[in-house]
């Protein structure tokens, strides 16, 4: 989809939400930052505005604001993706909110993950790196591509950070068993090693590459005259 294929936001015949969404796509681009002011001077005649976007987050549109984006200011939002396309004729229907979990349901998947996000690792009640806050686990919808189908959607624990920002998103479990039928058998051998103990241990190796790579440009000149050989 091309900016040309879309209608204009500026079309007052269309509903306010469908003139915000395509404000949003066509104005604001996806991943940037715009403000609250920025927004109501777009629609000066809706009292409501911020109202009609908070309605498309309903249709699958990710608007972030500095609660789940620390980098923003209060009076911020940033564009991180587009739902449905409201525009088009049965888009604009807001999703049906998918079926509460009974609390046996989210213990069963808290056991089954180790009670840890799968996504950062961090358990419940640690607190972040260079942070004052503890994390709180929850149960988020994963959609899940497997070998052959269409998209699932399954259960997996996620810290709150994690699951407002997004940052799983899709998972593809082809690509997953592709890669391990491309490995010898002592890379196989080592990965279910590190899935029965569901933790790697960096080498000594993988854990200094791992720092070269901040360091500025002077001092990694001195890391490579000290590995040439003698």
């Amino acid at each position: 989809m091309t900016i040309q294929e879309i209608p204009s936001w500026r079309d007052t015949g269309r509903g306010t939400m469908v003139r915000c969404a395509l404000w949003l796509v066509t104005e604001v681009g996806v991943g940037e930052v715009f403000t609250k002011s920025e927004l109501r001077e777009a629609f000066p005649d809706t009292s409501q505005i911020d109202r009609r976007m908070r309605d498309l987050r309903d249709r699958g549109w990710r608007i972030s604001t500095n609660r789940e984006d620390r980098t923003l200011t209060s009076s911020e939002h940033r564009f991180v993706a587009m739902g449905a396309e409201v525009w088009k004729p049965g888009q604009s229907k807001a999703k049906v909110p998918a079926a509460a979990l009974t609390a046996m349901q989210r213990r069963e998947i808290f056991e089954a993950d180790d009670y840890l996000c799968r996504v950062c690792g961090i358990a419940a009640g640690e607190v972040y790196e260079g942070s004052v806050e503890t994390a709180q686990l929850d149960v988020a919808r994963r959609e899940v591509l497997k070998p052959g189908k269409e998209a699932e959607t399954e259960m997996v624990t996620e810290c709150r950070r994690c699951r407002v920002g997004g940052k799983a998103g899709r998972a593809d479990l082809t690509k997953i068993l592709g890669g391990l039928g491309q490995m010898s058998q002592i890379e196989r051998d080592h990965f279910a090693q590190w899935m029965a103990a569901d933790r790697r241990d960096f080498s000594m190796m993988e854990r200094l590459w791992g720092v070269y790579r901040t360091l500025p440009a002077e001092s990694r000149k001195a890391v490579r005259e000290a590995v040439r050989p003698a």
